[in-house]
């Protein structure tokens, strides 16, 4: 497989969920400031809690990679049966982490918008 042929479909699954984070974090400070919020408080406690998501699936991405083949072994040996890989795990915490930093770019980009409108 070429290097391209490889790229793309990753780059597509960080981007697609990259614009869903963006999109949210945007609405998120809106939201925020639409119940009577400072901008800044929104823009604080939106960035935190984006930032927090990212933090855990770069987290969750580690454990995947660090203990996967232990965990994907251990289900063999108790016939579990559940179906869980560490290319799943590692899937998953690639979603969760660009929504979690498309977070933080929609909070920072919806932040400088309101900025400028006051």
């Amino acid at each position: 497989m070429d290097f391209v042929g490889y790229l793309r479909p990753r780059v597509r699954l960080v981007s697609r969920f990259g614009g869903v984070g963006l999109a949210l974090g945007g609405a998120g400070v809106l939201l925020v400031v639409a119940a009577g919020e400072t901008v800044s408080f929104a823009s604080r406690k939106v960035f935190a809690v984006a930032a927090l998501v990212f933090g855990f699936a770069i987290l969750g991405w580690s454990g995947s990679v660090f203990a996967g083949s232990a965990v994907e072994n251990a289900q063999k040996y108790l016939d579990s049966n559940t179906g869980w890989t560490e290319a799943d795990s590692r899937k998953a915490m690639t979603v969760i982490g660009s929504l979690g930093a498309g977070g933080m770019v929609g909070v920072t980009v919806m932040t400088l918008v309101l900025r400028a409108a006051y």
